[in-house]
């Protein structure tokens, strides 16, 4: 009996660790593509209206991506690893933001980003834990 409940700690810890590793992937990917943004933004007539729709769309593909890089390896439980790893990465970065603008606020766009991060994780999930 105690054999079963140390393989099933060491487990979920692990699950743990590849939740964490779907976070920084995901930061990862999010940082390049802003840094590429940036750069583009910067040396071509792009207007800064693009802004908003950019990021938006940046964070989505990031958080699908780490999630089902994550997920593909945990294969089982993908729709809540994903949800997981996207509520989680949105957490790290709106206390980030926050921080960094020395303001805590929770408006409209706060709230979207954040149900848009939790659904591309679990759909992220999703397609992890389903592809071979």
């Amino acid at each position: 009996m105690k054999e079963i409940s140390e393989t099933r700690s060491v487990s979920e810890s692990n699950n743990v660790i590849k939740v964490l590793k779907g976070i920084i992937i995901s930061c990862i990917i999010t940082f390049v593509l802003l840094f590429i943004y940036a750069i583009v933004l910067t040396y071509t007539n792009l207007g800064e209206n693009t802004i908003g729709p950019v990021i938006i769309a940046i964070t989505g593909v990031s958080i699908l991506a780490g999630s089902s890089m994550t997920t593909s390896s945990i294969k089982k439980n993908g729709i809540l690893n994903g949800g997981i790893i996207g509520l989680t990465y949105m957490l790290v970065i709106y206390l980030l933001s926050s921080i960094l603008g020395n303001e805590f606020t929770l408006n409209m766009y706060s709230i979207m980003m954040i149900g848009i991060g939790i659904i591309a994780g679990m759909i992220g999930g999703i397609v992890g834990v389903n592809f071979k």
